[in-house]
């Protein structure tokens, strides 16, 4: 079915038609709540307690709790807490750097191989049809946590920008975040990942 809807306000009534005489538009609040938010708002004001990667990197014991799908000496796949489509995961080296050019050669492959892993168990686990990739580099360009750099993968389907972004600029997210863990967690066994 297309629904089709068309918004219109008029500033200057003086220029109407004369069968349109007046055009009431209904005022209706433009709130969205989403009070689960201020956990974010207050990770990039330092109110959190510093870097949430660092603190999960600590506490392996904290692993469901944070959820994190799957740690290496060197790695961590970890859950956005935020998403943008459901099975948002970071991977995250464990060392607390920034940029590109702090990596060694071997870790930036580690990152990919990791990364590689992480598609492979969400097109598994979600049938993923295709993915956002990538790192954002300083606040300006989106980074939340700059000084700690992490790989976004973010799933995508067909079909996945509905009209609640389009009209709302709100994404669904169709499933808890610990209902997906859970899926992750066990797929992730079951194909032996990370690989390596």
């Amino acid at each position: 079915m297309l629904l089709t809807v068309i918004f219109f306000v008029v500033k200057d009534r003086s220029h109407c038609a004369s069968s349109v005489s007046q055009v009431h538009m209904p005022e209706f609040p433009h709130n969205l709540w989403a009070p689960w938010r201020m956990e974010y708002i207050e990770s990039l004001s330092g109110e959190g307690g510093g870097c949430f990667l660092c603190q999960y990197r600590d506490t392996p014991e904290n692993d469901a709790r944070n959820l994190v799908v799957w740690r290496t000496a060197e790695m961590m796949a970890v859950m956005n807490r935020f998403p943008y489509t459901n099975g948002h995961l970071l991977l995250a080296p464990l060392a607390h750097k920034g940029e590109l050019s702090d990596f060694s050669d071997a870790e930036l492959a580690t990152l990919m191989r990791h990364t590689r892993d992480a598609k492979a168990l969400l097109t598994d686990t979600l049938g993923a049809q295709g993915f956002n990739i990538g790192i954002n580099f300083g606040r300006c360009a989106g980074a939340g946590l700059p000084d700690h750099l992490h790989v976004h993968l973010v799933p995508r389907w067909n079909g996945d920008t509905n009209f609640m972004a389009v009209i709302g600029d709100v994404r669904v997210i169709p499933e808890s975040l610990e209902r997906t863990y859970a899926k992750l967690r066990e797929a992730a066994v079951r194909l032996g990942l990370p690989k390596g």
